[in-house]
């Protein structure tokens, strides 16, 4: 999958369920934001929410592998988080 087309499946993905899942933004980060997917890699996405839901994370996660018929990871950006890993996001994230 290419970078751009998962941005727009992204961008329509949150206005269609954004009020639905509370996300304040979306976005992708790691190999697809930086042009570097392989046919098999996942695709990283980032999240802010209004709420800290993890049963709702589970749907998310799902509706969003099901979108893009990939596996997916999702990082909630938080303020308490893992430095390493908020700094390459903060780096690479492309939000919709």
């Amino acid at each position: 999958m290419q970078k751009d087309e998962a941005i727009l499946k992204l961008k329509e993905f949150k206005e269609k369920n954004g009020d639905h899942y509370k996300i304040e933004q979306i976005g992708i980060f790691g190999s697809l934001a930086r042009g570097e997917a392989k046919d098999d890699s996942d695709i990283d996405i980032c999240l802010k929410t209004k709420v800290a839901d993890m049963f709702m994370l589970v749907h998310l996660k799902d509706d969003l592998s099901k979108l893009f018929s990939k596996s997916v990871d999702i990082v909630r950006v938080r303020e308490k988080m893992n430095p390493f890993l908020k700094n390459r996001i903060d780096k690479e994230a492309i939000y919709v």
